[in-house]
């Protein structure tokens, strides 16, 4: 992650240039001069070289990352160009492989097709068509070309660049109305009836052509919700007990684990427009929901649901504040017994037990944008400048009962916080959008510098976040394809597309140093597949190894020092293509268990998307 040739590194700012000198691989680079803070700034320089720039790491080449609050991926600077199309939260524009729904990008710019050489699909009179698809756990996340955007691989020195062209413009979105506050229906059905025939006999027909070793499909799980033409995000999966649910359009519903069979649906007063990628730890979440219909529709409403029982608790509604504060989306997490709901300008706080208030507006011209789910406060705040243009941002740690500041860290004017990789140790990725560069930066626990990721020459990274391309909401903790333990930041390597090998795509995790930043191992995905490192779990990295058109996928493990992955669960060959069916899925691996979670469903024909498939477990 070096320079280009002929291109010298950046001087004076805060703390060291974020393009370390040439040599990656001998002495760490040294700090540059420094310079005094500029007017408004809110933190003494740091230390350390960080922000290395390098090509975001989506699928197969694709554009950079989007930031916060679902940027668009090529755009002149941070928040200044409009959202997507549709009031405040409408599904952005993507193509997915495999005969995802694909959406078409702004302008009529034509649909590129996914990996793969899935051909584009544009039904008539809607963006969103054709059956759900799927593929891989992250195939097309990050492959979607958004307003004719070229991205362009330049390898240069230790780490790869990203160059970017096109049109950079998105439809307006129009301010909705006043919102006027509504109570959701709650109507638990408390059905535990088991699912369509069809779902059942498709597992067990796979179950019947399974071959030793091989895990079962213990259930598959439908839509079952009435969905708008265009199809729509799904939230989840959230586990409480025996208890694990997911929210979709104006529904929440949650499911057995044991034999996915519905144990409540709680439908809601509006359609769900955010929510946190994690509940309390008694089953409790607080989602996002919009007041209003049409073009009057605006996302600041909240509902708290007990997942356990499927009972809807306090619901409250909060002001969109200003211009920053409507085009924003929303960044949501849950910290202990508090909520954030984070816009571009301000974070608010409630108590999830009972609805109170905890905090708004901080003091000073910094605000958190975006909390990451977690036991502490970790967040990205954005300060608004002379200009206005809340182009400076910090990470910092916030006390999510008080508010108060307990440290901060400022990155370099330009550079955005995009995604947290891992709280413990804590991992952020930033970005430099107008440059198309992208850093990943490790911190110590008190908010100082650890050390920044030095990629290999030649060496593509892939890490997948859905806070732009498939969920609505602005999440900074949605990822997977990266993890991080006391002692190494694991990434994965994308695959090799390009056909010259002659044999299928394949893929590599690679160990990063968390101390110097620096390669330590790589180790090798099965033959003719690729893997995404999930989370740590027992001193060991899971893994999620993708599927391939006649390979299931599989839920694996790798020692922290590497060697080869070893297999927790295979999932059946001959379930291959309904695992490939379920469009981009969120992987769980739990209790011996793995579950597959789609995150977008649509359908061609009316009644499609209620009976897509939404939801896979595998066990013994």
């Amino acid at each position: 992650m070096t320079q280009p040739p002929g291109q010298q590194p950046p001087q004076g700012g805060f703390g060291a240039p974020y393009d370390p000198p040439p040599n990656p691989y001998g002495q760490p680079p040294q700090p540059g001069p420094q310079q005094a803070p500029q007017p408004n700034s809110q933190q003494p320089p740091q230390p350390g070289p960080y922000n290395t720039p390098a090509a975001q790491p989506g699928p197969y080449g694709a554009p950079p990352q989007p930031g916060p609050y679902a940027a668009p991926a090529a755009q002149p600077g941070p928040y200044n160009a409009p959202p997507q199309p549709g009031p405040y939260n409408a599904p952005a524009a993507q193509p997915g492989p495999y005969n995802a729904p694909p959406q078409p990008g702004p302008y009529n710019v034509p649909n590129q097709p996914g990996p793969y050489g899935a051909p584009p699909q544009t039904p008539p009179g809607g963006p969103a068509g054709g059956p759900t698809g799927g593929g891989g756990f992250f195939r097309g996340r990050r492959g979607a070309v958004v307003g004719g955007v070229l991205a362009v691989a330049l390898l240069a020195g230790g780490g790869v660049w990203l160059a970017t062209g096109g049109d950079d413009k998105t439809p307006d979105a129009k301010k909705s109305a006043s919102p006027t506050p509504v109570t959701p229906t709650n109507k638990p059905t408390g059905k535990e009836t088991p699912g369509p025939s069809d779902l059942r006999a498709e597992a067990d027909g796979i179950n019947t052509l399974r071959a030793k070793g091989e895990a079962k499909v213990l259930w598959l799980q439908e839509g079952g919700v009435d969905l708008p033409r265009t199809g729509d995000s799904a939230y989840g999966p959230w586990f409480a007990g025996d208890i694990v649910a997911k929210a979709m359009f104006r529904t929440v519903s949650g499911y057995s684990v044991t034999d996915g069979k519905e144990k409540w649906s709680l439908p809601l007063s509006g359609k769900v427009c955010a929510a946190p990628s994690q509940p309390t730890t008694d089953g409790k979440i607080v989602i996002g929901v919009e007041t209003g219909n049409g073009n009057k529709a605006e996302c600041n409403g909240l509902q708290m649901v007990d997942l356990t029982t499927g009972k809807a608790g306090w619901h409250t509604t909060y002001r969109r504040r200003g211009l920053w504060d409507g085009l924003s989306n929303i960044a949501m997490a849950t910290n202990g017994n508090t909520v954030t709901v984070g816009r571009t300008t301000r974070t608010d706080a409630y108590r999830i037990s009972d609805g109170k208030v905890l905090f708004g507006e901080l003091p000073g011209n910094c605000q958190p944008f975006g909390f990451a789910s977690g036991p502490e406060g970790i967040a990205a705040a954005s300060c608004q400048t002379a200009a206005d243009d809340h182009k400076e941002q910090l990470v910092e740690r916030i006390d999510p009962t008080t508010g108060k500041l307990l440290w901060k860290y400022k990155v370099k004017k330009g550079w955005e916080v995009a995604n947290f990789y891992s709280l413990d140790p804590l991992v952020v990725s930033l970005e430099k959008k107008e440059e198309d560069k992208w850093a990943i930066l490790v911190l110590n626990a008190n908010g100082t510098y650890r050390s920044q990721l030095v990629g290999a020459a030649g060496e593509d990274y892939r890490v997948e976040c859905d806070n732009f391309f498939i969920s609505s909401s602005g999440n900074l903790d949605n990822c997977s394809g990266a993890a991080a333990d006391g002692r190494s930041v694991y990434l994965a390597t994308k695959p090799d597309l390009s056909g010259k090998s002659g044999s299928t795509p394949t893929n590599k995790v690679v160990a990063f140093d968390l101390s110097s930043g620096k390669p330590k191992w790589r180790a090798a995905a099965p033959a003719g597949q690729t893997m995404m490192p999930l989370r740590m779990e027992n001193g060991r990295l899971q893994l999620y190894v993708e599927p391939e058109t006649k390979k299931g996928g599989a839920i694996a493990a790798l020692s922290p020092t590497g060697g080869t992955p070893q297999l927790l669960i295979q999932h059946p060959d001959a379930g291959s293509p309904t695992e490939r069916s379920l469009f981009q899925p969120r992987v769980v691996h739990r209790d011996g268990r793995s579950l597959l979670m789609t995150t977008f469903v649509s359908g061609e024909e009316d009644g499609d998307e209620m009976r897509a498939k939404t939801m896979e477990m595998f066990g013994d």
